[in-house]
């Protein structure tokens, strides 16, 4: 579903600059895994599993385990002193039950279960070493599977914030998941400690959506966070894929 992805890294980033080598480049890489059950007869649908991907980033960022001298807070630390990579693999059965139970948290999206859908599950690790994942998520598949929506999903809340994908990529679920989570991160280290405080105690609502050419023009004209693709993976390098569209950043 996914491969290595980056944005561009640097807290604060609103989309000015074409990502290019930095010294982010030059320390030790690090990847935030994520895994999203699949189950074959009943996967979940695509914009419950991008908006949970992204909560499931804030989740892992705002975890008490995850500041300070937390248990993976070091790992953090590691992870965004480098590029900011995140990749999302595909699980179900036995494959996710083994995965569920490594080290990490998992997140439950707000679509509902019918008969040809379930509701987006996302399980969130600690960053691991580039070339050091747990044999566990390693033999996980990466790409291969797609997601759908049963229809359009309805116009987001003006209250809530929203994470807005380009209109004109083509990006595999897994692509589009890593980059709501990027967008997501981005938001968060935009906002102060109060604004994240009142986001996380209300448990983190978003939605992720697609705006219209005309609507995306004046989002990444607006000042509003934007990630820039690093190109690893589907797209050209520099590509703008999200705006992250929180009120409290909105001007």
């Amino acid at each position: 579903m996914s491969s290595d992805i980056s944005d561009p890294g640097d807290p604060g980033n609103r989309g000015d600059r074409v990502p290019g080598p930095t010294s982010r480049d030059e320390a030790p890489q690090f990847v935030l895994p994520l895994v999203v059950r699949i189950e074959k007869a009943a996967p979940p649908a695509r914009t419950d599993a991008l908006e949970t991907a992204a909560r499931a980033v804030l989740v892992m960022l705002s975890d008490e385990r995850s500041v300070g001298e937390g248990e993976w807070a070091q790992a953090i630390r590691d992870w965004q002193d480098a590029r900011i990579r995140k990749v999302v693999r595909r699980a179900r059965g036995a494959e996710w039950r083994r995965a569920s139970a490594l080290p990490g948290l998992t997140v439950v999206g707000t679509g509902p279960t019918t008969e040809t859908a379930s509701t987006a599950e996302v399980r969130v690790f600690p960053p691991v070493p580039l070339d050091g994942w747990p044999k566990e998520l390693a033999k996980l598949q990466v790409s291969g599977t797609e997601l759908d929506d049963a229809g359009p999903p309805p116009a987001p809340d003006p209250a809530l914030p929203v994470l807005w994908i380009g209109p004109d990529l083509r990006m595999s679920a897994g692509k589009a998941m890593a980059q709501a989570g990027h967008g997501a991160q981005l938001a968060w280290w935009e906002l102060s400690e109060t604004e994240r405080k009142a986001w996380r105690e209300a448990g983190f609502p978003l939605a992720v959506r697609t705006p219209d050419a005309g609507h995306w023009r004046e989002l990444t004209a607006s000042g509003l966070p934007v990630v820039r693709d690093a190109g690893f993976t589907e797209i050209a390098p520099g590509s703008c894929t999200v705006v992250a569209d929180h009120p409290a950043l909105r001007g």
